[in-house]
């Protein structure tokens, strides 16, 4: 029966462990330094509790390990991991900087281990769509993308003083480009690898952050096609949408109406996609993809390179906005 250890039982922690055990996962241990976050999982599911997470990697001998602590720790963590042995599933971002990455790869490949990074709007039903269409050619050759998302960091976690979030501290990791890095993946994914990276980006809000809260970045692709990728945890109420303008059509996501719309230039009209979504089934889907593959021994669909150009990406951002 497999062994799975979850380090870190924040909010991303807690869905995991839940979503885990609903997939028929018992043999559950969870790490984490503060025992006022171990409590509740450890009431609610029976986890095996610790507080140390070298004594949790030694007394567990896990094989999976889920990290979903903040991202300065994602890489020592991961690498912890395969090197005992066990598979990882990296919450995204994959860090805060490239240090240690190159040789968290190497090792995942000399081992044979399994890593994936949670970048999970790949696993959207309407992105999925997208890529589809993209993918079809329904739109002829993408000229350009507008990408927004956006929400008032109070607001994302209300039962938890936003200060304290990793979002808000440079020493744990923060700031809006890598939270927000879901964007610049499925961006990636759908239009390929930038050539040219520019950003704007700060701090213009007055909550009590020391990172920047809201940017845009602005993305060239090899084929010509450009994107300009607008984030921020400071707009009041939730924006989540894509433009992509075509040379034949045009396709508009729209994630809080769970639709999608797409024009066709040849016929000049306009077609409304509508799909179901529940908001923890991507969780679902992103776990269940990690556990396939490591049964069947497949490589994710977000891996530890894809997630490395993410992050690529993301830090050309943040030092082009310096």
């Amino acid at each position: 029966m497999m062994k799975v250890l979850v380090v870190g039982c924040g909010s991303i922690g807690r869905r995991h462990m839940r979503n885990l055990r609903a997939l028929g996962i018992q043999r559950l241990a969870v790490c984490d330094p503060d025992p006022d976050r171990l409590a509740p999982m450890v009431t609610e599911l029976g986890i095996q509790p610790f507080a140390d997470f070298e004594k949790a990697m030694v007394a567990t001998k896990p094989d999976l390990v889920f990290v979903c602590t903040p991202p300065v720790f994602h890489v020592p963590q991961a690498l912890r991991a395969v090197r005992a042995g066990a598979h990882v599933f990296v919450e995204k971002p994959l860090s805060h900087a490239l240090d240690g990455v190159d040789e968290l790869i190497a090792e995942a490949e000399a081992r044979q281990r399994i890593v994936q990074v949670g970048y999970n709007l790949r696993f959207h039903p309407g992105l999925q769509k997208v890529k589809q269409l993209v993918d079809d050619g329904t739109i002829g050759r993408i000229l350009w993308a507008r990408v927004e998302v956006g929400q008032y960091l109070p607001d994302w976690r209300p039962w938890q003083d936003y200060r304290q979030s990793y979002t808000a501290r440079r020493d744990l990791g923060g700031g809006i480009i890598l939270d927000a890095s879901h964007e610049l993946d499925y961006v990636i994914w759908l239009l390929g690898q930038p050539t040219e990276v520019m950003c704007m980006a700060g701090k213009v809000s007055n909550l009590e952050v020391d990172v920047e809260d809201c940017a845009t970045v602005l993305l060239r692709f090899a084929s010509g096609a450009q994107a300009d990728v607008h984030m921020d945890f400071v707009q009041r109420g939730y924006a989540r949408s894509c433009k992509l303008a075509g040379e034949q059509g045009t396709i508009i996501w729209d994630h809080p109406a769970h639709q999608l719309r797409v024009y066709q230039a040849e016929t000049d009209s306009w077609e409304t996609m509508a799909y179901d979504f529940d908001s923890n089934d991507i969780y679902m889907a992103e776990v269940q993809h990690f556990l396939d593959c490591v049964d069947q021994a497949m490589t994710p669909l977000v891996d530890l390179k894809q997630a490395k150009m993410v992050l690529e990406v993301a830090l050309a951002a943040k030092s082009a906005a310096a």
